[in-house]
């Protein structure tokens, strides 16, 4: 890994004396490992469980609003979903990692550096953003089959929600900045706040409130802006004061390429691996499809599941990150190692016992979206084949974020890649020419999941080898 952060030329002076090691990089360095994963990915998992909540209440609340408000709110969702997973677990990898990796090399002006540079890519991304959403919007709702008053309820939540794209990405982004510290509590708190607020504000807008104009649909948009905003503003005042472990300026600034590039090489394929993530189901939807339409909504309904299990390896995985770039930028090769093995195991066991309750229970999870019963069949298979090896794709999840602490995420997206493929080139196997159906079908999906953890463990193993860790400079 020569290309890691260490090669990253500084303009310190080098003969400057270290710094003494902060107590929380301290924590990440030498605290035992487990009970320090524990203890770093509850507020990530509390933050997420928030956000989840944030999505139900607006569903409840738009809904008030007729089927038409709800479908076309429903259109932009998953674009708004895909951009937060992408400024969050992406790019926002990218940021977490070098930051950890210059704060574990005790280069703290380098970490400095590095959050005005990501400060400065959630701008550059907001603008890519909003420009394509504003002036492609239109058209990929229409393909969407958005058309009417649907579409026009579309483009009025769209058109405010990417307006003001700028809150999202930098409230993720910052919040990246501060866990890459090993600081996961106050970015979390921020977050439940900006959700809480959301869910207080949105209603208001929506429906109208003193002297709050009644939005409609744009009213949820207005409120997911505003409240971001706020938190974004918060965290770049942390980040400015003398408690925050980086420094984050704001005038003054030596553009460097490297410094952006530190954060891309991650940051780029991270963000391939959450559209690769979310492109498997619609995918793999399409499929099922031909199976029936009760086959492909139990499908959708069954791998509902799997929602609840990303943003759950996604808490982990941040800590996961901070705790692995930390310690390889201290050089210490064999408790990074540890770090990234025992990350895996906690989130395949924790992602193994749900897949493993509802493989057993599958009609609690498929009784809480339909009464049909070929729906409901049909969502109980899935459950019972693919639920005992969420383990696998927990575990492959968790990998994919120690890799991600590595700096070196290549591997494991094109993992992600062939997981894919093998699902659905599997899946279409056994649908069209073996005729195998629904059982076929879903054992095929199992198939891209075990496939998925095996070529992740792989590309640890080879990059986290002592062969490897010795010839690092």
């Amino acid at each position: 890994m020569s290309n890691g952060i260490a090669s990253i030329p500084l303009t310190i002076s080098p003969g400057a004396p270290a710094r003494p090691v902060a107590p929380r990089t301290k924590m990440l360095l030498e605290a035992p490992i487990l009970p320090t994963l524990l203890r770093l990915s509850a507020p990530n998992v509390l933050n997420l469980l928030a956000i989840v909540g944030m999505v139900t209440f607006d569903a409840i609340f738009v809904g008030r609003l007729g089927p038409d408000a709800l479908a076309g709110v429903s259109l932009v969702f998953p674009w708004v979903m895909f951009m937060q997973h992408a400024a969050a677990s992406g790019m926002g990898g990218g940021v977490s990692s070098a930051i950890a990796r210059a704060l574990g090399s005790g280069q703290r002006d380098l970490a400095n550096a590095l959050a005005s540079h990501a400060l400065a890519l959630a701008v550059i991304l907001a603008a890519i953003t909003s420009a394509f959403m504003l002036l492609c919007g239109p058209a990929l709702y229409q393909l969407m089959g958005g058309q009417g008053a649907v579409l026009a309820v579309a483009l009025a939540y769209s058109n405010v929600v990417f307006s003001g794209v700028f809150a999202i990405w930098a409230l993720n982004i910052l919040a990246n900045v501060v866990r890459g510290t090993g600081n996961m509590e106050f970015p979390a708190y921020v977050m439940i706040g900006c959700v809480l607020a959301h869910v207080v504000l949105s209603p208001m807008l929506i429906f109208g409130w003193g002297p709050l104009p009644a939005l409609g649909p744009a009213g949820p948009g207005w409120g997911l802006i505003v409240s971001f905003g706020v938190g974004s503003i918060v965290l770049i005042a942390y980040l400015r004061t003398s408690t925050s472990l980086v420094a984050l300026g704001l005038r003054g600034i030596t553009v460097q390429w490297k410094l952006f590039s530190e954060i891309l090489k991650v940051g780029v394929p991270g963000m391939l691996n959450v559209g690769i993530t979310n492109l498997s189901v619609v995918i793999l939807t399409g499929i099922a499809v031909h199976l029936g339409q009760e086959t492909a909504i139990g499908y959708a309904m069954g791998a509902r599941l799997e929602y609840i299990l990303i943003p759950l390896a996604f808490g982990f995985g941040t800590a996961i990150v901070s705790m692995v770039g930390t310690n390889l930028g201290a050089k210490q090769f064999q408790r990074a190692r540890q770090a990234a093995w025992t990350g895996g195991v906690t989130v395949a066991l924790a992602c193994g016992s749900i897949g493993m309750l509802f493989a057993l229970l599958p009609q609690a999870w498929m009784g809480l979206f339909s009464e049909d019963q070929e729906v409901v069949r049909a969502g109980c298979l899935y459950l019972r084949i693919v639920g005992p090896i969420y383990a696998f794709y927990g575990l492959g999840m968790a990998l994919y974020f120690a890799t991600q602490g590595l700096g070196r995420v290549q591997a494991t997206v094109a993992a992600n890649g062939v997981r894919l493929a093998v699902s659905a080139c599997g899946g279409a196997l056994a649908v069209f020419w073996l005729g195998s159906g629904p059982g076929g079908f879903f054992m095929a999906i199992a198939a891209g999941f075990l496939v998925y953890a095996g070529l992740t463990a792989y590309a640890l193993l080879r990059l986290l080898s002592p062969a490897k860790a010795v010839s690092k400079p």
